[in-house]
């Protein structure tokens, strides 16, 4: 199963399966550490951006960027 990580809820893991965002927002993610194939659980997904754990650490993501980031469950 499929999902965006903007419909994710607090909790929430999965693994990074596509970014369909332009190249310049894409390779910020990847220097941030969302690439494919990253394991990530949502921390926060209420009103602002989404903040998820990634390897430890906490990265913020605009709504914008995560409604563009593909997830398998």
């Amino acid at each position: 199963m499929d999902k965006c990580l903007l419909t994710l809820k607090q909790g929430d893991a999965g693994k990074v399966k596509l970014i369909s965002a332009g190249r310049c927002a894409t390779v910020r993610l990847y220097e941030m550490g969302l690439n494919i194939g990253a394991s990530l659980r949502v921390v926060k997904n209420d009103v602002g951006p989404v903040i998820v754990s990634l390897g430890g650490n906490k990265v913020a993501v605009g709504r914008g960027l995560a409604e563009k980031i593909e997830l398998e469950m």
